[in-house]
């Protein structure tokens, strides 16, 4: 049989999606973002910004552009999504109204700022299915939701098992000032953001949060957008040493680092590969390879492994695209 007709059943496959998202907040910027997209292809996201990364006092002429591109040739791999204003915030129902009710179908996902707890997400998801459902959206709306107060990690748990929330993403730098203080700023940028035990304790438990239900975590922004290699590093160490798959970007160059640190090696494609082939040709059941047990606990690793090879673009071995690419089961 088939990897995806064996090694979930009974359990709900974790979600994917693309290690990066862009963030721009002026059209010069969506421009940009979305040439880049045609170039790279749908290997990143790109998050059009109505809040704190847009300019203030013309918000309804913002979301009205927005709108505009999100239905023009440039989103050619409908993967771009908006971060709206917060449930509180006077301009989320015209946010709503104007992108989602103009753009519904168009539209990859809404991103959630400052919400208090799993409450207002409630609220807001019911707010933008009812703009979808007048827009004709048949599928629902997938949405993001930022953790960056106290109530929203204390809920993240919450937060993360509601169905149509498909992605977590830190907002460290809210986090951090919602301190008041307490935090040192330091601990908003490298090393600090990695060292300081509550800023440890955030990102942990939103990155559990999501796995528990397999939703995606995706780590907060580098905010040196001159030097490269610090970006590389910050993404390096979000995945491995802190179970992030996916990572914010906020300028051009930062997108490419961070999909290589996302990406697996093609020494763990090949292991994979040569795992999941054997375990098939077993009938799914436990095999030994190189001294060591493989059974189905492990199959779903290398199983996930390949697809976000497959999700990065990463040119997959032959057999690795058969196990990926074939839905049917064998018979």
């Amino acid at each position: 049989m088939h990897p995806s007709e064996v090694l979930f059943q009974g359990k709900r496959q974790p979600l994917l999606l693309p290690a990066c998202d862009h963030y721009a907040g002026s059209e010069k910027l969506m421009l940009k973002s979305m040439a880049l997209q045609q170039e790279l292809g749908p290997l990143f996201d790109i998050t059009f910004d109505c809040e704190d990364g847009a300019t203030a006092g013309a918000e309804p002429e913002h979301a009205q552009m927005i709108v505009r591109l999100l239905g023009g040739d440039g989103n050619r791999h409908n993967r771009i999504g908006v971060r709206v204003h917060d449930v509180d915030s006077p301009f989320f129902d015209g946010d709503l109204a104007v992108i989602v009710g103009g753009a519904a179908q168009r539209l990859a996902y809404v991103v959630l700022p400052k919400a208090n707890g799993a409450a207002d997400v409630a609220r807001a998801i019911e707010a933008i299915n009812l703009h979808a459902a007048r827009a004709g959206r048949v599928t629902p709306m997938p949405v993001h939701v930022l953790v960056e107060t106290h109530g929203a990690l204390r809920e993240a748990d919450a937060i993360a098992a509601q169905p149509q929330v498909e992605c977590l993403s830190f907002g460290i730098m809210d986090f951090v000032s919602s301190h008041y203080g307490a935090i040192p700023g330091a601990a908003m940028r490298t090393p600090g953001q990695f060292t300081h035990p509550l800023v440890v304790r955030a990102k942990l438990e939103m990155a559990a949060a999501c796995h528990a239900h397999g939703k995606v975590p995706s780590h907060n922004v580098t905010t040196d957008i001159k030097d490269s290699a610090v970006v590389a590093n910050d993404a390096q160490r979000a995945a491995a040493e802190f179970g992030f798959t996916r990572m914010w970007s906020i300028h051009p160059d930062q997108i490419k680092p961070i999909l290589k640190a996302f990406t697996p090696r093609l020494s763990e494609v090949n292991e994979a590969t040569n795992i999941l082939t054997e375990g098939k040709n077993a009938s799914w059941g436990p095999i030994s390879q190189n001294g060591r047990l493989h059974d189905r606990a492990s199959y779903r690793y290398y199983w996930t492994v390949l697809q976000r090879a497959k999700l990065a673009g990463l040119a997959l071995p032959d057999a690795a695209a058969a196990l990926v690419n074939d839905p049917q089961p064998a018979t």
